[in-house]
């Protein structure tokens, strides 16, 4: 049985807030709105994961824990890690290549480029470009198969299953 990987790019954040730092900005109402979106449509898909590790910025924080109270996933069971933040694909892949033998399906959250550069690096073929050139968008996720153990996942070992943007989920 193959493992699968779900990619998720936090929600549109407030740059109107005045936070003291990029880590700290918040979602806006926007966001506030896509992030739960997101979580009902992998509730109904049936992709509930195992294992999930998030940056932990605050906009990134929102986003996960939003997602998971739509699955019923206990806050405490995310794991948080710090590498995430303003991480390149390379190190992206060290935070996959660090999840449990055991996890079948594992969510990331974090950040964009290095979401995107992950993705186009995993998928072992080419990604059609949308029309406005972003792959993932705020609140978007990428579902992936994966052909590979975590901790032997590299470049091209992946197929994308699906790539949904919030906005096209309903309520």
């Amino acid at each position: 049985m193959p493992r699968e990987l779900l990619i998720l790019r936090h929600a549109k954040s407030d740059w109107e807030t005045g936070a003291a730092s990029d880590f700290d900005r918040p979602l806006s109402r926007r966001g506030e709105r896509d992030a739960p979106k997101v979580g009902r449509y992998l509730n109904e898909q049936g992709l509930v994961p195992d294992y999930i590790v998030s940056s932990p910025a605050r906009r990134a924080k929102q986003t996960v824990i939003a997602v998971c109270e739509q699955m019923d996933i206990d806050p405490d069971r995310i794991n948080w890690d710090s590498r995430i933040y303003h991480a390149g694909a390379g190190v992206l892949l060290d935070v996959l290549n660090d999840c449990p033998a055991s996890a079948r399906r594992v969510l990331i959250a974090g950040h964009n480029p290095g979401l995107e550069i992950l993705l186009q690096n995993l998928c072992n073929h080419e990604i059609p470009m949308p029309n406005d050139y972003k792959l993932m968008p705020t609140a978007a996720v990428a579902h992936l198969e994966i052909l590979s153990e975590w901790k032997d996942l590299e470049g091209r070992l992946a197929r994308l299953v699906s790539l949904t943007r919030s906005r096209s989920l309903s309520g």
